[in-house]
């Protein structure tokens, strides 16, 4: 037995064996090393060299989901959007977002169903998850869930996001974005040109029947009319899906909507691809004159001009006229959702969002299957910054991705909710993609707390959605 005062041979190895290590790691880091190099190496020298990434941190196979809390965020920082946090045996977390305006419920309901599961097995949990999603902000929960999963699994591997669905075919992602409604069109299209300064080089405007409803004789039919269509009905104008508000455009009212369209391309000119968005609930009919009308303009597209689900009158809208048509962010998954759409060709481009789709590798799935039928792909987004750059990470690999949508241009803070982005992340209308692992940033809980909706605290226990309630099986 060796004593403390005593030299044991087996110290004096692997102090000769660390130092040798750093030492070869030095030296490959000052002049790299060639496959050559590696093979004359020593098997510790090897060894040290291909697993110095390796997370030390995390030992995936062992990984297990221990816990699921939720920051709710809103206000002037972002659309109200419940953050989904979820914690595991190891210490590293996951973060992803509940869709703008969606309930938390939707992704706290799913925390019985994968607690005790390892996070790595994304596919897996999302199979057990996914009947719990549907269309719209439904789908917030499930996809949430999901984001922060390939956020885990990508910081227990120590890879980024995008590696684990096949690599990227880009390294930096388009943006478009939103510009703020003015009913004078020089204004509207001035705020539009103060866009392209910043640095965007593609933009959407909302345009539609509200700009023109307090315009005589544009509008049959008008919610604001002095007789008010729904006096008697229980619901709203919002609320009435678009064939049965029986509204109807008259051409005086084509005509006033056209001249914005025609003031704003005078002033951006026609360089800058230009997308249109809530038009106003009214059937296939009305929504073929304005495509017919805008088609001068050379629109990018004409966004929500029918609900999603009556595709053969998409079809007949995108048939009718040469302006691109587009639909998607309300529809979730590409099975029962966007396949139909995109197999009959009813529209030119589809526009998931991935907080409502199913996450990350679902709407990945939806732009390949775009791709194969020549349809058009593009990312919405309106949440917060984490789900923002997990949306990178899909855009990034997807090859027929277009552009993603940035809908917090104007908020200060959104950006400062997160850390660990190298600069900006927005830069000049692009998107660096992370290098990091995950999703490639972290909470500013300082900056998250600014901004809790009232009464919501910072990740607050819940345990009473520990247990499973329910038999989740859906066959006999």
């Amino acid at each position: 037995m060796y004593t403390n005062k005593k030299e044991n041979p087996r110290d004096k190895e692997i102090q000769n064996d660390t130092k040798g290590r750093r030492s070869f790691i030095k030296k490959v880091g000052l002049g790299g090393l060639s496959l050559a190099g590696l093979t004359a190496a020593s098997a510790n020298e090897q060894l040290s060299y291909v697993s110095q990434n390796v997370n030390r941190n995390s030992s995936p196979s062992t990984l297990k989901i221990t816990d699921m809390r939720i920051a709710e965020i809103g206000g002037d920082v972002a659309f109200r959007t419940p953050i989904v946090r979820i914690y595991t045996n190891q210490g590293i977390v996951g973060h992803g977002d509940v869709r703008d305006g969606a309930a938390k419920e939707y992704a706290l309901f799913l925390k019985s169903r994968i607690l005790g599961e390892n996070p790595c097995n994304v596919e897996r949990l999302f199979g057990i998850i996914k009947q719990f999603g549907f269309h719209g902000r439904q789908g917030g929960g499930v996809s949430a869930v999901e984001m922060a999963l390939w956020d885990l699994a990508g910081k227990a591997y120590n890879v980024p996001v995008y590696q684990m669905l096949g690599g990227k075919y880009r390294d930096k992602v388009r943006l478009y974005c939103d510009t703020t409604v003015s009913k004078d069109a020089n204004e509207y299209a001035n705020r539009m040109q103060a866009r392209i300064d910043q640095g965007y080089t593609a933009l959407k405007m909302d345009i539609g029947i509200n700009l023109i409803k307090d315009i005589p004789g544009a509008i049959i039919n008008s919610p604001d009319a002095d007789y008010n269509p729904y006096r008697y009905e229980y619901r709203s104008y919002n609320l009435t899906k678009h064939p049965f508000t029986r509204v109807q455009i008259t051409d005086k009212g084509i005509d006033l909507l056209m001249e914005y369209l025609d003031v704003m391309r005078s002033k951006i000119g026609y360089d800058i691809p230009m997308g249109t968005d809530h038009w106003g609930h009214f059937g296939v009919n009305e929504a073929i004159k304005i495509a017919r009308a805008t088609e001068p303009y050379n629109l990018a597209y004409i966004e929500d001009i029918i609900p999603w689900q009556y595709t053969e009158q998409w079809k007949e809208i995108t048939q009718s006229s040469t302006t691109p048509t587009q639909t998607g962010e309300d529809i979730y998954r590409l099975e029962g959702g966007f396949e139909e759409l995109i197999k009959t060709r009813s529209v030119d481009i589809v526009h998931p969002d991935p907080n409502t789709a199913g996450g990350i590798l679902e709407t990945k799935k939806i732009g390949d299957f775009a791709s194969r039928h020549g349809i058009g792909f593009m990312h919405h987004h309106a949440a917060g910054p984490v789900s923002f750059i997990g949306c990178v990470h899909s855009a990034a690999a997807t090859e027929n991705f277009m552009w993603l949508e940035h809908h917090a241009v104007d908020k200060n803070d959104w950006e400062n909710l997160v850390t660990g982005f190298e600069g900006p992340i927005v830069k000049d209308g692009y998107v660096t993609v992370p290098e990091k692992p995950g999703i490639g940033v972290e909470l500013n809980e300082e900056v998250v707390k600014k901004h809790l909706i009232k009464g919501e605290k910072l990740f607050a226990p819940t345990p009473e959605w520990d247990k499973i309630r329910a038999w989740d099986r859906l066959w006999s």
